[in-house]
């Protein structure tokens, strides 16, 4: 199971969102890079980036922040970015500056003919992040809620060829209320592609809860408002991850 910290940027800052609102933001650092150096310092072996102010704009924002954490973490461990993507170029620029996978959220769902293209040109780097309210698929900064079932558009878009599926709840996202171990699980045994899990993520319990279905494709979970407020220590998590993966194998 892959622990995967992650750094919400808006205005250059480091936030937390409750729900998605960007309107109940907490600022949890105002330097980014450092951040980053602290998550890759503690045992991170991926980072997860979003742009909000790109997710609400549609358009890449917050460049320079990223720019310096790839500067500063790029060839240690892996970065995946979401947020603002929506043509081809971005995600070559994004690429060729050093990133490892690129995160298709809002475009997956209203443009599919795009996310077709970006398989193709840049496979086993495209990423999609399906974020859903009560089962529905949300676009737009969590903003609009589509009819899209989960399940529906996360096996249509497995067949372009994307390399994972990150899942969040967004009822769950910042309220440290716990992992929806069984939607998420429902959706990777609808997959053969690996899903992450996101939203909710709080305590060692709930790090039990998803080594227990890993064998069910659930391959990682994203990080957030647990370790920034100290609810929930990143090592102690990523050990206790190693020592249950370790267990299987032997």
């Amino acid at each position: 199971m892959l622990l995967i910290p992650a750094i919400d940027l808006n205005n250059g800052q480091c936030v937390r969102l409750k729900q998605g609102n960007i309107n109940q933001v907490t600022v949890f650092s105002a330097d980014p890079v450092a951040t980053a150096r602290r998550w890759v310092d503690s045992g991170a072996r991926r980072l997860h980036l979003v742009d909000l102010n790109g997710a609400f704009s549609g358009e890449p924002t917050n460049k320079e922040a990223i720019k310096s954490i790839i500067v500063e973490i790029g060839g240690e461990i892996p970065i995946q970015l979401g947020g603002g993507i929506r043509d081809l170029n971005t995600i070559q620029r994004y690429l060729d500056d050093g990133l490892s996978y690129v995160i298709i959220g809002t475009a997956a769902v209203k443009n599919p003919r795009f996310l077709r293209d970006a398989c193709s040109m840049f496979s086993g780097h495209i990423i999609v992040s399906l974020d859903a309210k009560n089962g529905k698929v949300a676009t737009n900064g969590w903003s609009k809620i589509t009819e899209y079932e989960v399940v529906d558009l996360a096996s249509q878009v497995e067949d372009y060829g994307v390399e994972a599926i990150i899942y969040t709840d967004i009822g769950r996202d910042g309220m440290l209320q716990g992992i929806n171990i069984q939607a998420t699980v429902r959706l990777a045994q609808a997959l053969k592609i690996p899903v992450i899990a996101s939203g909710g993520l709080s305590n060692l319990t709930d790090i039990d809860a998803l080594c227990a279905v890993e064998n069910d494709g659930v391959c990682g979970v994203i990080c957030g408002r647990s370790i920034y407020s100290g609810e929930l220590d990143f090592m102690t998590a990523q050990n206790l991850a190693d020592a249950y993966h370790n267990r299987l194998l032997s």
